[in-house]
């Protein structure tokens, strides 16, 4: 827990968006399956994921576009102008080109002059991104940040796949949905973040992902779809997780009946279900989103934090726990105040 003198620096407003786009997982399973030329059981997709629909950005929307409209949102609940912001995080898995970061396409259209810049580091890329703007604030870098993320992981699924073998290698992409979230970070005078930390196994770099668009893979359509076994991934989770949450829990003195929710990254619901198995946490203080939004990357906690921030009463916590690939664990003990 923090110390009696550090100053207290928490999360004042919260934002989310979704592009108008649903569609169901059965209406996606029809499109893939047409491509392969496939006869796969009605509803499968479905009932191996648990996910019913999702959200998908129209073709003119992008990751900025999310992320700004987020972002306003989060902005009007604190009745802030974008003016009152001097630090801007893009903090996602996916951006808009890969130069220059998305955090000044974002702040175009907001019409900030914040120090902005982007972070990335998968599904954690947000919490990240709120850490970051926590440490900033307190080294006297930024007085108020802005941390959006706009994700649309969508744009990474292959919805063609040419046979069977091509659809098990991108299963673990039919998960994906599209969103945005924001927050608001600035000093407060009680509550706040109490507690971050991270787990890294970046030996596991190679499980999941997508491998275009850098220096290894500059061009080439077949390296911009997402691969990656979900299974190795959970496997990864299952490893970390529990000495992470018991290392958390002796940090702190907290355990699970000091948090009025649990806000956890989710892939599938059996993944969640199976969070829920091998950590004891309580299912009725989870945020339930992955049947009718699927896996929205890095906005999934924000998202979650959006639905109960104003359900929480002033010290009760949250707890965040991230999972990304790289791969990475993160937690994460908010005090509303």
């Amino acid at each position: 827990m923090l110390p009696a003198a550090t100053p207290r620096i928490g999360i004042t407003a919260v934002g989310s968006h979704l592009p108008a786009r649903r569609i169901t997982s059965q209406q996606l399973q029809d499109e893939i399956t047409a491509h392969a030329k496939l006869a796969l059981p009605e509803r499968m997709l479905e009932k191996a994921t648990g996910i019913r629909t999702r959200h998908f950005a129209a073709d003119d929307e992008y990751a900025s576009t999310l992320a700004t409209a987020a972002a306003r949102r989060a902005l009007a609940a604190r009745g802030l102008d974008p003016g009152d912001i001097d630090l801007l995080l893009f903090a996602s898995a996916t951006r808009d080109i890969c130069e220059p970061a998305t955090a000044h396409i974002v702040q175009s259209e907001l019409g900030t002059r914040a120090h902005a810049l982007d972070v990335s580091n998968a599904c954690n890329s947000f919490l990240n991104g709120i850490d970051l703007a926590r440490a900033m604030i307190l080294a006297g870098r930024a007085r108020r940040a802005l941390v959006v993320t706009g994700e649309t992981p969508s744009r990474a699924m292959r919805r063609d796949p040419a046979d069977a073998a091509a659809l098990r290698d991108a299963f673990a992409g039919y998960t994906f949905g599209d969103a945005g979230a924001a927050v608001i970070v600035e000093p407060v005078e009680r509550g706040g973040i109490l507690d971050t930390a991270t787990v890294t196994a970046s030996e596991h770099w190679q499980a999941g992902g997508i491998p275009g668009g850098g220096s290894r893979h500059p061009r080439g359509d077949e390296y911009s779809y997402f691969r990656g076994g979900g299974k190795e991934l959970r496997g990864i989770f299952e490893q970390i997780g529990p000495a992470a949450l018991a290392a958390l829990a002796e940090r702190t003195g907290l355990t699970w009946d000091d948090y009025a929710r649990v806000l956890v990254h989710q892939v599938t619901a059996p993944y969640l279900e199976r969070f829920v198995e091998l950590t004891g946490a309580p299912a009725d203080r989870l945020v339930l989103t992955v049947p009718e939004l699927g896996n929205v990357a890095s906005a999934t906690i924000g998202i979650q934090l959006d639905r109960v921030k104003e359900q929480l009463k002033p010290g009760e916590k949250a707890l965040m726990i991230g999972l990304g690939g790289g791969v990475s664990l993160m937690t994460m003990v908010w005090e509303a105040s």
